[in-house]
């Protein structure tokens, strides 16, 4: 390196490290601002707030589902077009929009159609917020640490379940001292500092990004992708089963009181926050395909123990929560950084493509339960145990994948 690169290379590095923080400090944001419906059940299926039922609480995530898919899937032609930065900052804006609308609704809860509007209203922005945010910071956490591709983005989600874990807590917090709206005002005032913080920033990646060595236009996914997307499905619906349902099951079906319901939810999402850690550092003594063959008999397992579990023992349904989280915990960062490390000619393609696919997954197991009890009579821990057959499934697939990957 002469002189002047060097000299620049001095002078980039303050900037890059004020990138690093904001992108890693959006995770942990990003994480809160999407628990923050699911921790806060109790008060959306609260008489004394607004009276949702079980069909009607799984309803408001169906707009959050839609609309993460479509800006998964507009994302990486929109990065192309005004830059990945900008991307990124529509997601802030929207998770932004999101919280306001959330803490809007409070003044009309009684109001049961209007409520009920504004709240679908709110997860639709959150899910254009996680659709758009998501995928930009894993492209931005690969680009940061190009030689350490699987670890940072192990990283970044592991920040992501950290704030995914905290939410639960915040929730329970502002709901004991009677002003639940205060989470959703506090996330709105957290995305407001970031906007503030990253607005000035440049957001360059140190490499063009690999789609731009192949030919130009709109990438062609290739068969393979599919494969890793079917995992993303499933695994979309085994996370959202866990974390969206676990404090509705304890409290309804295990007869567990609010602060043991919350307790779950946030035991599981500290799991999948504690497991991306382990991970992560265990990485040279446990390869990413070993891990990624594993964690879905542990995700597998925990369905089974869970579909078992009888309403005498709601401890029991916490520890349960606890497995299904530290299985679930690498899955979704690994198939993005293995899609990404095998389908070099369209990786920038990968993340948006995979996070969309969970999505769908996610809107399955979201709005799918509700439904399933409603019309179909069943129970939750029918459903559960047919959820442990998806977990089957998504360990078969895994096998699948790794061994095509250590044959290339």
């Amino acid at each position: 390196m002469n002189r002047g690169a060097a000299v620049a290379a001095a002078l980039l590095e303050p900037v890059r490290r004020k990138e690093i923080v904001s992108v890693y400090t959006a995770a942990v944001i990003q994480g809160v601002a999407l628990v923050t419906f699911p921790a806060a059940s109790v008060v959306f299926t609260s008489a004394a707030d607004y009276g949702l039922t079980n069909q009607e609480y799984g309803g408001i995530f169906v707009p959050q589902a839609i609309m993460a898919i479509i800006s998964s899937l507009l994302g990486a032609g929109l990065s192309r077009r005004i830059g990945a930065k900008q991307v990124y900052l529509l997601g802030l804006y929207a998770n932004l929009l999101a919280m306001a609308l959330l803490v809007c609704s409070r003044f009309v809860m009684h109001e049961e159609a209007l409520a009920y509007l504004v709240l679908l209203a709110a997860t639709a922005s959150l899910g254009a917020g996680f659709g758009f945010t998501v995928p930009a910071l894993n492209t931005f956490a690969a680009a940061f640490y190009p030689y350490q591709v699987e670890k940072a983005v192990l990283g970044l989600n592991a920040l992501l379940g950290l704030g995914t874990a905290l939410a639960p807590v915040f929730v329970l917090l502002f709901v004991g001292i009677g002003m639940w709206w205060g989470m959703p005002i506090s996330v709105a005032l957290a995305s407001l500092l970031l906007v503030l913080f990253s607005a000035g920033l440049p957001f360059q990646t140190t490499r063009q990004p690999l789609e731009a060595q192949g030919p130009p236009g709109k990438p062609k996914l290739p068969a393979r992708f599919w494969l890793f997307a079917a995992f993303a499905l499933l695994y979309g619906i085994c996370e959202t089963m866990n974390g969206n349902w676990a404090s509705v099951y304890m409290a309804k079906q295990l007869g567990a009181g609010a602060a043991l319901a919350s307790l779950a939810l946030t035991v599981f999402w500290s799991a999948v926050t504690a497991g991306r850690v382990l991970f992560a550092t265990l990485d040279k003594w446990l390869p990413a395909g070993a891990t990624f063959r594993i964690l879905p008999i542990v995700v597998t397992s925990a369905f089974v123990a869970t579909a078992g579990l009888q309403s005498a023992h709601p401890l029991l349904g916490i520890a349960a929560f606890a497995v299904a989280g530290l299985g679930c915990s690498a899955l979704l960062p690994l198939v993005i950084s293995l899609g990404q490390e095998e389908l070099t000619s369209v990786a920038a393609s990968v993340a948006g493509g995979l996070i969309c696919a969970y999505q769908v997954g996610y809107g399955i197991a979201a709005f799918g339960v509700g439904p399933l009890q409603s019309r179909a009579g069943l129970h939750f821990d029918t459903i559960y145990g047919a959820t442990a057959a998806v977990a089957v499934a998504m360990t078969m697939l895994s096998f699948a994948l790794v061994r095509h990957r250590r044959r290339a």
